[in-house]
């Protein structure tokens, strides 16, 4: 079944979101890194950090229920004889398989544009059109915003050839470079 591409709803879909940041953040550490980034992107997932950060997509949520759209597919649990259309259409027995966070409009300062906060899409669905109906859904709500530039920008990782390719192919061009420093801070982790 091709996975529905819609609105996060908070009610039904903290769970699979979380699910699949999870992934998104555990594929920074290992893909993108060595040992060490892997764990200092694991360090960070606590229970702690989980309910910081659903409460952060909630807020954001609130100012635009498009921040955060999510590729959903009929679950695998879906009782026999159930009506798959309505069952989807309610968001019942739902995986979410991949979602967009592109961050509200009243934070279009920090980098003067829009910004994609987030994108991922689970492997098995990688390459399927998943992640463009996704990014389409990005660009239409940044074509919304109220900009200081008209761009819409993110973060990916130079090492990351296949996220890469995939921006390059949807007109994204290198616009300079993000440098990063650890704050010393008395019990920073990192």
């Amino acid at each position: 079944m091709t996975p529905v591409v819609r609105p996060y709803d908070p009610d039904s879909d903290a769970e699979e979101l979380y699910r699949c940041k999870l992934a998104f953040e555990r594929g920074l550490g290992e893909h993108t890194g060595d040992d060490e980034k892997a764990a200092v992107y694991e360090r960070k997932l606590t229970d702690a950090y989980r309910d910081r950060w659903l409460d952060w997509v909630e807020r954001c949520v609130d100012d635009d229920e498009r921040c955060v759209t999510v590729a959903a597919e009929q679950s695998a649990r879906e009782p026999p004889g159930s009506d798959s259309a309505r069952s989807v259409a309610a968001g019942c027995d739902e995986d979410v398989v991949g979602y967009v966070f592109v961050l509200p409009e009243r934070l279009a300062m920090i980098w003067d544009a829009a910004v994609i906060n987030e994108l991922y899409v689970a492997p098995e669905h990688r390459g399927t059109g998943v992640a463009d109906e996704l990014v389409a859904a990005a660009f239409d709500l940044a074509e919304d915003q109220d900009l200081p530039l008209d761009r819409v920008v993110l973060d990916v990782d130079p090492a990351n050839e296949r996220a890469r390719a995939f921006y390059d192919r949807h007109g994204f061009d290198g616009w300079g470079e993000m440098v990063a420093r650890p704050l010393d801070r008395p019990g920073s982790r990192d």
